[in-house]
Parts: C-alpha cells; sequence; structure tokens
C-alpha cells in the first residue's frame, strides 16, 4: 500500500488531490497537513496534523518527522510556497517528491513573462511598475483599455481589478499600499485580452510531456461580488481541443524549463484575433479543479485508472511504469463541470446529460 503525505491538504485543491486518491483503483494511506485549523479538517486522510507555516523555522523538521513516523513513500506539496520549502530541503526530508527545481517553483508572474516574451512565446505585454508615479506611463505602453492589474505572486485573483484609466491604476494599488496589504512591488500591468480564458495543464517527466488536457473557464464562484469578477477558480468550465493551445502550452513549460519534471499549468487568454497567449505558468503544482477532473474521470465518466491525473502523478513521482498515455486531450471534448459551495459538483453536457459527482 503506497504511503502519502500530501501538504496543504486542506485548501480546495488539497481536498480535491486527496478525493481523487480515494477513487484510485489502489488503497492508498494519506497523511493530511493544512496550517489553517479549521480547513484540516476538510479532506478525507487517515491521518491530520496542523502545521506550522510554510516559512516558520518548525515547517520542515515536521514534515521530515511525519515521512519517518508514518514511513510515507511519497510527498506531495499543493500549495506553491509549500511547494518551494519542501523542493529546496529535498535532503531534510526523505520520502519520494515529483518536483521542479524551487527556483522554477519560485519564479514570479513578471519574471516569466519576461523569459517568455525573449524566447518568443506569445504573451500578454506586462510592464511593472515601482511606485505612483510608474503609473500613466505603464498605462500608456500597454495601449489596451482596460489593462489587468495583477499580483506578481499569488493567486485567487490576488490584487486583480482591469482599469480602464491611469487614474484608477493609481487609486487601485495606492489603496492597497496604503492598508499595508501589498508593497508597490508587488504589482504588474498587463494588457486585457478579450478571448476566452483558458487552462492547459499538463504532466512531464525527465523533459518528456507524459500527458496534458485544457479546458475553458466560462465563470466564477461569487462573482457578483468581486471588483475584478474573478475569484481564482471557476464555478464552470468545459474541455476544449485545441492543437494551437498545445503548442503554445508545450513551448511556454520548455522555455521556463529545459526539462520539464512534473505538474505545470499554462494560463492563456485570446486576443482579438482569438490567438492564445500565455499569462502565468505554475510550475509544481496543479490548478484547484486539475485533480478534480481526474477524480470526475473515474466517478462520473468510468474512464481508466490513468484518467486520474493525481493517481497518475503518483505512479509517475515514484518509478511506476504507467504505460502509453496520450500526449493532449485526456478528456473528451465539451465536458462541462459545474461547481459551487453548498451545491456540490456536477458533470453536464449541453444534451442535458449531467451526473453528480460530489
Amino acid at each position: 500500500m503506497k504511503r502519502v503525505l500530501v501538504t496543504g491538504s486542506g485548501g480546495v485543491a488539497g481536498v480535491n488531490f486527496v478525493n481523487a486518491l480515494r477513487v484510485a483503483d489502489e488503497k492508498i494511506f494519506v497523511v493530511g497537513t493544512d496550517y489553517d485549523k479549521y480547513n484540516i479538517e476538510f479532506p478525507d486522510v487517515d491521518v491530520r496534523v496542523r502545521s506550522p507555516r510554510h516559512d516558520d523555522a518548525g515547517f520542515v523538521p515536521l514534515m521530515s518527522s511525519l515521512v519517518e513516523k508514518h514511513k510515507i513513500d511519497f510527498v506531495h506539496p499543493q500549495p506553491s510556497v509549500e511547494a518551494v520549502v519542501i523542493a529546496k530541503n529535498r535532503r531534510a526530508i526523505s520520502g519520494k517528491c515529483y518536483l521542479p527545481d524551487w527556483k522554477i517553483i519560485a519564479r514570479d508572474k513578471l519574471e516569466t513573462q519576461k523569459i517568455l516574451k525573449k524566447k518568443n512565446v506569445p504573451v500578454a505585454e506586462t510592464e511593472a511598475i515601482s511606485n505612483a508615479k510608474d503609473v500613466p506611463k505603464a498605462f500608456k505602453s500597454l495601449g489596451t483599455k482596460p489593462v489587468w492589474v495583477r499580483a506578481k505572486s499569488g493567486a485567487g485573483g490576488r490584487l486583480a481589478l482591469p482599469c480602464s484609466s491611469g487614474e484608477e491604476v493609481g487609486h487601485w494599488t495606492t489603496l492597497w499600499v496604503i492598508q499595508k496589504k501589498a508593497k508597490w512591488s508587488d504589482f504588474m500591468l498587463q494588457e486585457f485580452l478579450p478571448g476566452r480564458n483558458i487552462a492547459w495543464d499538463s504532466l512531464w517527466f525527465d523533459g518528456e510531456l507524459i500527458t496534458s488536457f485544457c479546458r475553458e473557464r466560462l465563470a466564477y464562484p461569487f462573482k457578483h461580488v468581486s471588483v475584478s469578477g474573478i475569484t481564482g477558480t471557476p464555478s464552470v468550465s468545459r474541455i476544449i481541443a485545441d492543437k494551437r493551445v498545445d503548442k503554445t502550452g508545450e513551448l511556454a513549460v520548455k522555455a521556463l524549463d529545459p526539462k520539464p519534471h512534473g505538474s505545470y499549468s499554462v494560463d492563456l487568454k485570446e486576443d482579438s484575433d482569438g490567438k492564445a497567449r500565455v499569462t502565468e505558468v505554475d510550475a509544481g503544482k496543479f490548478h484547484t479543479t486539475t485533480p478534480l477532473w481526474g477524480y470526475a474521470a473515474i466517478k462520473g465518466l468510468g474512464m481508466r485508472w490513468s484518467a486520474n491525473i493525481p493517481h497518475l502523478y503518483v505512479k509517475l513521482g515514484m518509478g511506476e511504469d504507467v504505460g502509453k498515455m496520450p500526449k493532449h486531450n485526456l478528456y473528451p471534448e465539451n465536458i462541462y463541470l459545474l461547481r459551487h459551495i453548498d451545491c456540490g459538483a456536477w458533470l453536464w453536457r449541453e444534451n442535458g446529460w449531467k451526473k453528480r459527482i460530489l
């Protein structure tokens, strides 16, 4: 029986990851940790442990002791901040991991965009600001109305807002700085792209693409109470097949990591001509619903075990042979995932077919 440690297991992505392991075709013993004393109650784990924050001196020693105590075979850190710490301290924590180099995981959005642009990967034009005086020039140089104000790091639409003037950008960023919830160096401006909002998820092993899938995000939960309309993780998304997106996703990952190893998530938006441009790449982590799609593949679609991405990921990370996988389009086209707080999760097709999975 495999024995797996999942950090950040109480967040939505962590819960989804654990749920996916629970529908695997083999029994897996799971130890889950989380910093939040309430969230740690959510995941379906065998052992749950409150952990200190990732930047606490006790975080690494605790992970090491849990691996030893519970004879853990494999460690999966779900939040990026914890993935950085664990990847950076591999010698201190036994048990196998399936992670890129920590410097690649830790790279922020602005640095990512600079590297991608230099290597001719299509990206959203981006400008940095370091103080209020930089705003007018940065806004004008992008040449679009609105522009996206974004955080250089973090998830969930942090610091995000579409702004139609330099004055709006100035007010929005200054408010966060005045409230001491952000620094000027946290912000960047990005051109607004009006087309489809796309996520491309992939697994790589020693530089080789194992499998991938892409989906379009169609709606977000509680968007009516969010100033930006973005709340980080979609309430409605659908599987799409697009060779151009596949190509751009692969180019982006290879541009950032010459030998990709692990999970890589790419965010893209289409411009007015329908060309998908990269807005963000996360290395070493899953998008929030990526594990839920793996769970849905088994629970709702009756697909074979390898369509369960978290299970596939664990087996790959432990050095097992997983056989031949489709490099693209892991899931069938035009399957929708509908989800909302306290409403469960459903698979749905436009012909009216639906199936509840949670």
